[in-house]
Parts: structure tokens; C-alpha cells; sequence
């Protein structure tokens, strides 16, 4: 896709919001009374938006490490999570992020129709959350019930911790067992 009239603006660094590269584009239009500017990534030719009056990013990086091996339910979730925060949808991610542990859980055999709180019980019990972790998975559990049952937003700060949370919890369910597996396979 070309994007017609491109203007050369002042060049800027940063993180495409699309393809998560670190890039430089000195390539889009602006806006000349709010000095807002629009980017267009030099990887993958999508536009970024800058505001000018509070310098957000929109659409902002994808929070959370990129996780491998995750089963294709999980792994859509996981990614809806991340995009949900790029765009600012903070409660979303968090309704997602505990989503999650519901989905982990009946993908690892727990039956449906279960209550939450037991598919919790059931990923410790079970040995898919690691020691210490529980506290993790409360964690994530409590503040999705916070985004679900409560009328207040949940801040951007909440929902980069129950990012990072959940993908170290699929690291260490997905991609560490994969990791070592095809190792020994070797």
C-alpha cells in the first residue's frame, strides 16, 4: 500500500506499534496548528500517530515478551491482550489477561463449565504454575475480577504488570517445555 502526498517531516525514533521494530522514519504528514504527526514505518509501511501534546504513540508497542509455542487458542488471546494495550484499551487486556487462565486451564485438560476460582486451583494443583507463582495467578485473577465487577478503569501501570505476568506464566507452561524438549530431541 502507498500512501499518497508523503511529506519529508522532522525524523523520528521508535518502536512501530505494527511490526515491532525499532525504526526511524523521517516520512508522513503533520498536522501544522496542533503540530500532531503521523509516521509511516520504513519496515512495514503502516502509520504511526504522534500527539503532539502529550507525545502518545498510537497505535503504542505491543506490551509483553513475544511468547513461542503457545497452542493457537491461547496464543490469539495472548496477542488480543497486547494489541487491546497498544491502543490504550487497559481494562480489556486485563478482562483478557484472565481470560487466559481459564482458556491455560481447559487447555490442559480442565473440564468447562467450571467455576473460575477452580480453574485457578486447578493450574496450581496440577504443577503448571511454578513455586511461587501463585501469588502471580491470584494476582492476575483479582484485578480481572476488579476490570469485570468493578465501574473503575484499570490503569495502564496494572496492566503492563498482568502482561508481564501472564507471559512468564506461558513461558514457563509453552515455551520453556518446548524449549528443552526439542533439545533433547537433538
Amino acid at each position: 500500500m502507498g500512501w499518497d502526498h508523503q511529506q519529508q517531516i522532522q525524523a523520528k525514533e521508535y518502536v512501530c506499534g505494527f511490526c515491532s521494530k525499532h525504526v526511524a522514519s523521517n516520512r508522513g504528514y503533520w498536522e501544522n496548528h496542533a503540530h500532531d504527526k503521523i509516521y509511516i514505518c520504513p519496515s512495514c509501511n503502516q502509520p504511526t500517530f504522534f500527539r503532539w501534546e502529550d507525545g502518545a504513540q498510537i497505535p503504542d508497542i505491543k506490551h509483553g515478551d513475544e511468547v513461542k509455542h503457545l497452542p493457537a487458542n491461547i496464543e490469539f488471546f495472548y496477542e488480543e491482550a497486547r494489541k487491546c494495550f497498544s491502543v490504550a484499551c487497559y481494562t480489556s487486556a486485563t478482562l483478557i489477561c484472565r481470560k487466559l487462565l481459564m482458556n491455560i486451564a481447559v487447555t490442559e485438560g480442565a473440564k468447562e463449565g467450571e467455576t473460575f476460582i477452580w480453574y485457578v486451583n486447578f493450574l496450581t494443583d496440577k504443577g503448571y504454575v511454578p513455586p511461587n507463582g501463585k501469588a502471580w495467578v491470584d494476582h492476575i485473577r483479582q484485578k480481572g475480577n476488579e476490570a469485570t465487577h468493578e465501574i473503575h478503569m484499570i490503569p495502564k501501570e496494572d496492566t503492563e504488570e498482568l502482561l508481564t505476568f501472564t507471559g512468564m506464566l506461558l513461558k514457563f507452561i509453552y515455551e520453556f517445555p518446548a524449549r528443552i524438549n526439542g533439545k533433547l530431541q537433538s
